[in-house]
């Protein structure tokens, strides 16, 4: 599992509409984004209490099948997922986002609300077919959750590594989530 799968689960065009952009830069602004949240995912699931509450979360978002449409997603539990994820640094990571020349005229603050149902719902699928084999709840960043976490962003668990998110964001996330 990559970031592509999460491209593939995103109506791009729709989303491309609704931010009133082009297909590509709907694209580039979806990797952004779901790296983003990956990242932050990933961060917190780095700690026990993160992780159960990414946990907890995931179980709300399992079994359901991805949106064919932008309307059809639920952005405001979008909107509340987004404000778990990044915390106090929201305000910071969608400006960041909102100021990257490589997506000019991307509003991240209408896009990361559509993106975070659909990243939930993958993770909490793929991990599914994890917890019946694993057996034992989710270690501290490692296990069912930090791996399929860290396999999305393009490493091997959600500890540490940049990975697919280094060479997707460069400096957009540097000290963001403690990364230089």
């Amino acid at each position: 599992m990559a970031l592509d799968d999460i491209l593939k689960q995103v109506p791009i065009d729709d989303v491309a509409a609704k931010l009133g952009v082009s297909h590509d830069e709907a694209k580039v602004a979806v990797e952004q984004g779901g790296a983003v949240l990956l990242s932050g995912l990933a961060k917190n699931a780095s700690t026990s209490e993160g992780s159960s509450a990414i946990e907890n979360a995931l179980e709300r978002h399992k079994g359901k099948a991805p949106a064919k449409r932008v309307d059809d997603i639920d952005q405001n539990d979008g909107g509340k997922i987004v404000s778990h994820i990044l915390g106090a640094d929201e305000k910071k990571v969608t400006k960041k986002l909102n100021d990257s020349k490589e997506t000019a005229g991307i509003d991240f603050g209408k896009l990361l609300p559509i993106l975070a149902p659909i990243v939930m719902g993958l993770i909490a699928n793929a991990t599914k077919s994890k917890d019946t084999t694993a057996g034992s709840q989710t270690q501290t960043g490692g296990g069912g959750l930090g791996d399929v976490i860290g396999g999305l962003l393009g490493g091997g668990s959600s500890s540490g590594g940049s990975g697919g998110v280094g060479d997707l964001l460069g400096g957009v996330l540097g000290g963001l989530f403690g990364k230089k």
